[in-house]
Parts: C-alpha cells; sequence; structure tokens
C-alpha cells in the first residue's frame, strides 16, 4: 500500500473511530510495520496540520476532540487524478509555454511530490504524453502576456497591428472578448474601435501590446457564439454560402467522422459521400479542400468551384 493510500486508510479509522485506535489496528489495517505508520502519523500532522494526537489513558491516537474539524486538504486527489491534472499542465504548457508555468508551479510540485510519496512515477507524464503542434506562429509572452491579462481583467487593449494583406501596421484600440487557440494559433476575438465591429487578430501580427486603464465594453456570449461558430474555420460572420463537396468512398473512411462545421450536414449516396458546409469566406475551405486532391470535388457553388479551379491550374504550371 502506498503512503497516500495509507495517509487516507489512516484518516479515516480516525475520523470514524469513538475511540482512540490502538497502534496494532493500524498495522493490521494498512499491513504496515510500526515505524511505517509512525513516519505516516508525522506526516499527517507535521505537513497535513492534522490535530493528531496520542491518548495515554486509552492507549492510542486520535484527532484532538477540542481542535476543529479536520479534513485532508480539499487537493487531496486519487493518483489517476493528479496523474492527469499533471497531464493537463503539460498539455497547456506545450499550447502555449509560459501560459500558467509560472502561476502552477507550486501547486505542480506539490503535486508531483504526492506521487513520489505514493509510489508513481510522476517524470512519467513529460514523457508518456506529449503534443506535437504543428505549423505553430510563435507568440512570445511579451505579447501574449498583455493580451491575456486585458482579456481576463476586461480592460482595452492598444496595439500596432500588421496585417498579412501588405498594409502599413496600425495602431487599434479593441475592447477584448476571448482568446481563441485555433490549429495551433492563438487569436484575439475583438471589438475594434476602428470598425466598431468583432474583428479577430492573429497574435503573431500583434506588437507593442499595452492594456488600458479603460473598461472593455462586454458582448454577450451569444453575439460571440455566432461570430465565431456561424462561418467555417477562423473566418467570422454569418455564412454567405454552403459548399457542396463529394469525396470517394476512400477518403470519406475520414471525412464522415470529421466535423467541419456545427451546421454541416452529410449523406451517402451512390456516387460517394456529400458533404454541405456553410462558410463566409472561402479562403480557408479552399485549403481544406485542396488537402483532400483527387478525393473530393466542388459541386457546388460555381464560385467556389472556380476557386479551387484556378489555384489546380497555377500548381500545375510550376510542375509541368
Amino acid at each position: 500500500m502506498s503512503r497516500f493510500d495509507r495517509i487516507y486508510k489512516i484518516h479515516e479509522l480516525l475520523k470514524t473511530a469513538r475511540h482512540p485506535v490502538p497502534m496494532r489496528r493500524f498495522t493490521a489495517e494498512l499491513e504496515a510495520t510500526r515505524n511505517t505508520v509512525t513516519r505516516d502519523f508525522e506526516y499527517l500532522r507535521d505537513t497535513l496540520g492534522a490535530p493528531l494526537e496520542y491518548c495515554r489513558e486509552h492507549n492510542g491516537h486520535r484527532y484532538n476532540p477540542g481542535a476543529p474539524v479536520f479534513e485532508l486538504p480539499g487537493f487531496w486527489l486519487s493518483p489517476g487524478e493528479l496523474h492527469a491534472l499533471l497531464a493537463c499542465e503539460q498539455l497547456l504548457e506545450n499550447v502555449q509555454p509560459g501560459l500558467i508555468a509560472n502561476r502552477l508551479a507550486p501547486l505542480r510540485d506539490r503535486v508531483r511530490k504526492l506521487l513520489g510519496e505514493s509510489g508513481h512515477a510522476a517524470e512519467q507524464i513529460n514523457r508518456r504524453v506529449q503534443v506535437q503542434p504543428l505549423q505553430v506562429r510563435g507568440v512570445n509572452s511579451q505579447v501574449f502576456d498583455p493580451v491575456a491579462e486585458a482579456t481576463l481583467s476586461q480592460r482595452c487593449l492598444r496595439f500596432r497591428y500588421q496585417g498579412r494583406s501588405g498594409d502599413p501596421a496600425r495602431e487599434r484600440t479593441v475592447h477584448p472578448q476571448r482568446l481563441l487557440y485555433y490549429r495551433s494559433n492563438w487569436y484575439l476575438l475583438a471589438v475594434c474601435d476602428d470598425a466598431g465591429q468583432l474583428r479577430l487578430f492573429s497574435l503573431d501580427r500583434i506588437s507593442e501590446p499595452a492594456c488600458q486603464d479603460r473598461p472593455s465594453e462586454s458582448l454577450s456570449d451569444t453575439d460571440l457564439d455566432a461570430f465565431a461558430a456561424s462561418s467555417f474555420g477562423i473566418f467570422g460572420g454569418a455564412p454567405t454560402a454552403t459548399a457542396h463537396l463529394r469525396f470517394t468512398p476512400h477518403a470519406a473512411q475520414w471525412v464522415a467522422e470529421e466535423t467541419w462545421h456545427p451546421n454541416q450536414q452529410a449523406q451517402w449516396q451512390g456516387d460517394g459521400f456529400h458533404l454541405w458546409v456553410p462558410y463566409s469566406d472561402s479562403r480557408e475551405l479552399v485549403m481544406e479542400i485542396l488537402r483532400y486532391g483527387p478525393e473530393v470535388e466542388v459541386i457546388g457553388p460555381e464560385d467556389l468551384r472556380g476557386k479551387v479551379v484556378e489555384r489546380i491550374r497555377k500548381m500545375q504550371g510550376i510542375y509541368c
């Protein structure tokens, strides 16, 4: 039995017993030596703050009846739950280095200590749980931290933004609403003062962010959800069209199990697997379609089909 399990058992014995519990019962119940139980008593008393005392009159141990009711710390989880918590910390640290590392360092050390004392190797988490982000656009802490602070504290944020259109960088003042993590990259969903509307800003294109004293205006979750989820991918806004795609049976083995859009429709037909996807901006959708190469055909709309054909012709011009 691990120390973790023994501590839990000792606590239950002391909590439920009507009289002080003799040492022989502890050694029998825990299947441990007297020295081991004594060390567990010290850990309970000195580390966890239990009001554990020896009663000479009854030759046993008890919780001091005059002390406040003692319970194991709220963060008293099973080894499996502790491992799951460390795995979550590992995932978040891979998503954004430094995101919570400093804040959770004391808690992480406490978890590792508990796991070490329960006979479990916490270091196995780093080896057995790994995240391999692809096509990551790095965001340093000098940008991420002020953006996250403004978002969580509901304050306005000012920064310079260099879009991918090639236009000169512009200073923006925005009302942060949400941080979005999409395809291994971070985006800020915010109301832009200049545009007077919701906009998405890629954090890797932000520079010189600074939190403002002015409180930000908050939109309802309904409005934010509608913007973020109403169209395909990261391009928000109300859908303007619906793509009709036909996949070969081979590609459908994967596509049939994927969710491209919350409001998509799908159907098996005699000539393959058909998928209908609402979208607003076709750029990302075109990239997804090209990813399947000859395994997919755009049935409609004609404008989307034309954009895919145009990209294919340009590719053909490079290789032929």
